[in-house]
């Protein structure tokens, strides 16, 4: 009797940390930190050729706060917008301004943007896809109108794409 429970109590240690090794282990179709930099530098870039002042957010395949930069000046309300436009990307799957168009009154989502600890449901919000088409991250733009902060998180997503 007093081997077969210790037998059960090493099983049962061996499946706890077999199953705290798997929680730990990375997403493989996650943004590296390379990719993160090189999004958010391009993000930067265009947003300082188009002279406008942003703030970019890059989430992970787990809508993790990834990298993050907040442009000398750029409206501090906009820090939260960005992230959370990034977050709502990567939630979905979508560019927030279509998923914005299903959240107005009587969209099949209406009120959406309440959940999840708040969303962002105009543009300025994509999904990172790597060469093989597969979500990676999201990146989040926010500072300038919804049109440039679209053209800023489409152009910096093509340069890990290239």
């Amino acid at each position: 009797m007093y081997l077969f429970k210790q037998l059960k109590i090493c099983v049962f240690t061996l499946v706890l940390t077999l199953v705290s090794n798997v929680s730990h282990a990375q997403i493989t179709n996650d943004i590296t930190h390379e990719e993160a930099f090189k999004v958010l530098l391009a993000a930067k870039k265009k947003a300082e050729t188009n002279n406008v002042l942003v703030n970019i957010a890059v989430v992970d395949a787990g809508a993790n706060l990834k990298a993050f930069i907040r442009m000398d000046e750029s409206y501090l309300g906009s820090i939260d917008v960005a992230i959370k436009k990034a977050k709502t990307a990567r939630y979905f799957n979508i560019d927030t301004g279509e998923l914005g168009a299903l959240t107005q009154p009587g969209g099949i989502i209406y009120n959406i943007e309440l959940t999840n600890n708040g969303l962002v449901s105009f543009p300025g919000g994509l999904p990172i896809k790597n060469k093989n088409g597969k979500i990676i991250g999201a990146i989040g733009i926010s500072g300038g109108t919804i049109e440039q902060d679209r053209e800023i998180a489409v152009e910096a997503i093509q340069s890990i794409i290239n």
